[in-house]
């Protein structure tokens, strides 16, 4: 089971609250780190504020910080 850790601030903050976490940088993806269930209580333990989707994409538009996957072309 994993979260998504995404930052409402920036991606400077998201890279920096990852290696505190120490979450590997092959956890990024676009937007968010993938963290594992074992990390979860941790990241708490260090700040992180637990949210629904909803807010947590909220939260990303909100900061600008959104990032889509490209849109699938037809072969």
């Amino acid at each position: 089971m994993w979260s998504h850790l995404v930052s409402d601030v920036s991606f400077d903050e998201l890279h920096a609250f990852a290696r505190r976490l120490g979450v590997p940088e092959r956890g990024f993806d676009r937007d968010h780190y993938d963290v594992p269930s074992d990390l979860y209580d941790s990241a708490v333990a260090l700040g992180a504020e637990p949210v629904g989707g909803k807010e947590l994409l909220l939260r990303l538009r909100g900061a600008g910080l959104r990032r889509r996957k490209p849109p699938r072309t037809k072969a």
